[in-house]
């Protein structure tokens, strides 16, 4: 949620960053009068309350007529303040309802627009000429077929449409691709995690994932639990409640978690092969920072992104996502998309957003620096998506004999092997 400072002292700032989200203004003159609302309801209730104990002093010392009289004010105030209470509950419900679907406010460096608004920042790499070395690329789906890395049909035999069974050297690959983006994020100073998949809805709602994301989840009822589509909800939540040192700052975690998404509204897009599933596994990058420094940490989560690609040796770009597509909780993100032949595009593959204080105030994280206690920012970026990134390898590092070139620092993750050779 954002600062109601901002919403009380300066409301034109955020019409101004829903604009650039290109969503309505009309939210926040709904928002400031349900805070007025919200506001002289506890103010008549605790007038209510003082006028109630005041006259509990003054019952205890009347007598006669005196002492009737308050008697009967006070089982009048008894009800008075009942209603009140109620009035009060429900106008605080009817403004955090309301506050919850406000998203952060979109950094004013974010372009404006939708999905395709994106600003270019930077190409790295040059697509290979396929025409130039005298073949036609193959698309993934037939590379994993002659690989034997992947198994569409039993996938969906087992478990339905967009699941998959990674087999023998794309088995093996996954598991290289994990260790070697641990590992470096290790490196990095980021503390290596297993975060659990499953999680309450506090953690969900907290990271703002129950709101324009809600359909796009699995929810157990039975247990009430939801299935994470990012180790960012736990890595999130994991300080959930907690006072923080600030000189503790900024905290590094890399969680590696499978991901569950139900892809809601995509159905028809990207269905061949493993390229949009409805499950995945996923290293992801998160850290807890001062406000002050998250803008210096989201350029750090880059450039940790784009030494990854350099280092699997994909070319890519990096796009300045439009405001209008952001998620509820980011101010700003960076998308880096690699080249997919096949596709003939660039095609997401890593992310990194800014929350500032938005995740930590709905999950009740702050900082202690001194005498004040006041929220921190959270960070996320995304290291390693298993499927997208074994598509970007097998179509960019294909080669004419249908083998697959492994990237130099790759192979030590695969017991130095330098090539996938085809089955047959």
């Amino acid at each position: 949620m954002i600062d109601l400072r901002t919403l009380r002292d300066n409301p034109d700032e955020i019409r101004a960053a829903q604009r650039r989200r290109g969503e309505s203004e009309a939210v926040v003159d709904e928002l400031i009068a349900a805070d007025e609302a919200r506001r002289s309801s506890i103010g008549r209730y605790e007038a209510l309350r003082a006028e109630q104990k005041q006259l509990g002093k003054q019952v205890a010392k009347a007598t006669g007529e005196e002492k009737a009289a308050l008697l009967a004010r006070t089982k009048e105030l008894a009800g008075q303040v009942k209603e009140a209470s109620a009035a009060s509950d429900a106008a605080g419900a009817a403004f955090d309802t309301l506050l919850a679907t406000l998203p952060n406010l979109a950094a004013p460096e974010a372009p404006p627009g939708g999905e395709d608004d994106f600003v270019v920042r930077e190409v790295v790499g040059e697509p290979r000429d396929f025409a130039a070395e005298g073949f036609e690329p193959l698309d993934h789906l037939e590379i994993g077929k002659r690989l034997g890395a992947f198994d569409i049909e039993r996938g969906a035999k087992v478990s339905g449409a967009r699941f998959y069974f990674l087999t023998g050297i794309g088995a093996q690959l996954e598991l290289a691709l994990v260790q070697m983006a641990m590992d470096r994020a290790h490196a990095w100073g980021f503390t290596p995690m297993i975060p659990p998949a499953l999680v309450k809805p506090s953690a969900m709602e907290g990271t703002g994932f129950l709101g324009q994301a809600a359909d796009d989840v699995y929810h157990l009822e039975k247990d009430d639990l939801y299935l994470v589509g990012t180790s960012e909800v736990p890595l999130a939540a994991y300080h959930s409640d907690e006072i923080l040192d600030a000189g503790s700052l900024p905290r590094r975690y890399a969680g590696f978690s499978p991901c569950f998404r139900r892809e809601a509204g995509s159905y028809g897009k990207d269905t061949r092969g493993i390229f949009r599933v409805h499950w995945f596994d996923k290293v992801e990058m998160f850290v807890y920072a001062t406000p002050e420094d998250s803008y210096a940490v989201h350029e750090e989560l880059l450039r940790h992104e784009q030494d990854w690609l350099d280092a699997l040796e994909l070319p890519y770009r990096v796009i300045d996502v439009a405001a209008g597509d952001l998620g509820l909780s980011a101010i700003r993100k960076f998308d880096c998309e690699a080249w997919i032949p096949t596709q003939g595009k660039y095609r997401e593959l890593t992310s990194t957003s800014n929350c500032t204080t938005f995740q930590a105030r709905r999950l009740g994280i702050r900082m202690r620096d001194g005498d004040q206690t006041t929220p921190l920012a959270t960070l996320n970026g995304t290291l390693m998506a298993s499927t997208r990134t074994i598509i970007a390898l097998l179509e960019n590092h294909q080669q004419a004999d249908g083998s697959v070139r492994v990237p130099k620092a790759l192979q030590p993750y695969l017991a130095g092997r330098e090539i996938l050779e085809p089955l047959s």
